[in-house]
């Protein structure tokens, strides 16, 4: 039976498929459905880890127990992942590990857009990259024998493309793979020096033999068109190639590391020019250049953002003339510029962070988009967790009078995944730091996704809250308040004071978020146009049902849900409720 599925619709599937019973998260897009769709087989168990690192821990300690193991992650969490994947590649695996990197190329959701491709040549492990939904389910499965039958991880490449478009996928059953004898080990599991030593050696090895497997492995093919043009691509680039040189000649990598030496060189010899397509770094093409091989490939592709079949053409001097390309995006789009939602608890906090001029280290989440006018409330913004330990670097660079006008911003679940370290560094090393946990009850910008303190499990089972105000202080910090940021005047009073203080403090900001079914308020305002005096102050809040045609404000009804923000921000009264 053949089924439509999204690319991590698919990569869900072969797990299940291929007889994985363990698999755990972080959510982070594009990466997120691959767990949401994996929880709804009852025969994995699935979990959102805190971060990606733990993550990984927990599919290396399933590994080595004995089970078929699946982790996912986007593309800058293999980086928080990248400690023990480094080590994992040396002691090797039990039961098959399949690490999914999910590559944002043109950062669609992502603050950058690094390679991921690299960190299978940093480790010496094996990749895969997919090229649609059924390659997706089709390689994974391969993945598992692979990492079983070499003794290693495996890292699955995806990018934005693979993972959201959709394609036909071929069902299968699965694979009913019992548990690997567990085997205690000390030499292979304890990398300690003299073990990581007697290991090194295992990984080159490996590298040789994986490389010489790779040239006749299925998932590298050679499509013949013409000789005259060679086309060297993988992943979602090979699409692309198809749809705009169809008449070329194709080598479509599926395994890119280690690449196939005598496969690649003979298929450039076997055409009068050869290109490489590849979407960001020239990963392909640094290895066949050093090979010596006289290959074509960032000389005339970008190193930034996606590729298209738009863009394959031109560069190959083809033009839309010669060969129409479905998937045009001529059409011009309006640019609509992020913003917090109608009624998000953050935008209180935000406006009042402006209004007192404080500088503000943020992180990642919803909470990022206080960068941006009329709130204009963020000063740094790096990555997972780095707001706290961000906001003391500040703080000892610069001394306590600059702290003083100074907090670091985070969301309850980045201050789970990465946040409590930064804060205790900030309790350790005497930093005075006032830290605002704007605690939504999720993980809302990935599509609220459930973390440890929300007290709820992947497969929404209950379990026991992880209370952020003990958390906190049980870190060492004794200045702790609670405020609701829908109350601008006691979100003011709390800021005052603890920025005020020469000791570290954490302002909890908590209101679920108002998209979470059942949180939002209820009700809406209107603009009583004949007191307004059109000062302006209702604009600095930036909130999108409150529409401008001229000075005065009107409200969009159909996007109000009546938090009331406006209303206290109204020095005349023009702003109500609607009775």
């Amino acid at each position: 039976m053949k089924k439509l599925l999204t690319g991590n619709e698919a990569i869900a599937r072969g797990a299940f498929e291929a007889g994985v019973t363990v698999a755990a998260a972080y959510p982070g897009t594009p990466s997120t459905e691959i767990l949401e769709n994996i929880a709804g087989y009852p025969e994995i168990y699935a979990e959102w880890s805190p971060n990606e690192k733990v993550a990984l821990e927990v599919g290396i300690g399933a590994s080595i127990a004995g089970a078929r193991v699946l982790v996912a992650m986007k593309h800058v969490g293999v980086n928080v992942a990248a400690d023990p994947l480094l080590t994992l590649a040396y002691t090797g695996v039990n039961g098959g590990l399949v690490l999914v990197s999910a590559d944002d190329p043109g950062m669609h959701s992502s603050q950058n857009e690094q390679d991921n491709r690299y960190y299978a040549k940093f480790a010496q492990i094996p990749l895969l990259e997919p090229s649609d939904s059924q390659e997706a389910k089709e390689m994974l499965i391969e993945a598992y024998r692979l990492s079983e039958q070499f003794d290693t991880p495996v890292l699955f490449r995806t990018t934005t493309r693979v993972a959201h478009s959709q394609s036909l996928v071929e069902l299968g059953e699965r694979e009913e793979v019992p548990l690997k004898e567990y085997v205690k080990n000390a030499q292979k599991y304890v990398m300690l020096p003299a073990h990581g030593r007697m290991r090194h050696p295992i990984v080159e090895e490996r590298r040789e033999k994986l490389a010489l497997y790779n040239e006749t492995s299925a998932f590298n093919r050679i499509e013949r068109g013409s000789s005259k043009i060679g086309i060297i691509t993988s992943g979602i680039a090979y699409q692309y190639v198809k749809e705009a040189v169809p008449e070329a000649s194709v080598l479509k990598l599926g395994m890119t590391y280690p690449l196939p030496k005598k496969l690649i060189s003979s298929f450039v010899d076997s055409v009068e020019t050869c290109y490489v397509v590849e979407e960001l770094e020239p990963f392909l093409e640094e290895q066949l250049k050093a090979w010596g091989l006289k290959v074509i490939g960032k000389e005339l592709f970008p190193r930034v953002g996606e590729l298209s079949s738009e863009l394959v053409a031109a560069k190959l001097s083809l033009g839309q003339s010669q060969h129409e390309v479905a998937a045009s995006s001529a059409a011009p789009i309006p640019v609509r510029p992020p913003v917090l939602c109608p009624g998000c608890p953050h935008r209180g906090v935000y406006y009042v962070i402006n209004k007192l001029r404080l500088k503000v280290a943020g992180d990642i989440g919803c909470y990022t988009l206080g960068a941006t006018p009329p709130l204009s409330s963020m000063d740094t913004c790096i990555c997972m967790g780095a707001s706290i330990s961000g906001a003391l670097g500040m703080e000892k660079a610069r001394g306590k009078e600059f702290a003083r006008g100074l907090v670091a911003v985070i969301g309850d679940s980045t201050f789970m995944h990465s946040g409590m370290t930064g804060l205790v560094d900030v309790v350790y090393n005497g930093g005075t730091t006032t830290t605002l946990i704007l605690d939504n009850s999720t993980t809302a910008m990935t599509g609220h996704q459930d973390h440890p303190a929300t007290g709820m499990t992947l497969g929404k089972k209950q379990f026991k809250q992880i209370d952020l105000e003990q958390l906190v202080r049980a870190l060492g910090v004794e200045r702790v308040q609670v405020v609701d940021p829908y109350d601008l005047k006691a979100v003011e009073e709390a800021l005052k004071t603890e920025v005020a203080i020469e000791e570290p403090s954490v302002i909890i900001f908590k209101r679920p978020c108002v998209l979470l079914k059942g949180h939002a308020p209820e009700g809406c305002v209107t603009v009583e146009q004949e007191k307004c005096k059109a000062c302006g102050m209702c604009r600095k809040l930036g909130c999108p049902a409150l529409v401008f045609k001229g000075d005065k404000p009107a409200v969009n009804a159909t996007l109000c849900n009546g938090c009331g923000l406006c209303i206290q921000v109204c020095r005349f009264g023009a702003i109500r409720e609607v009775e």
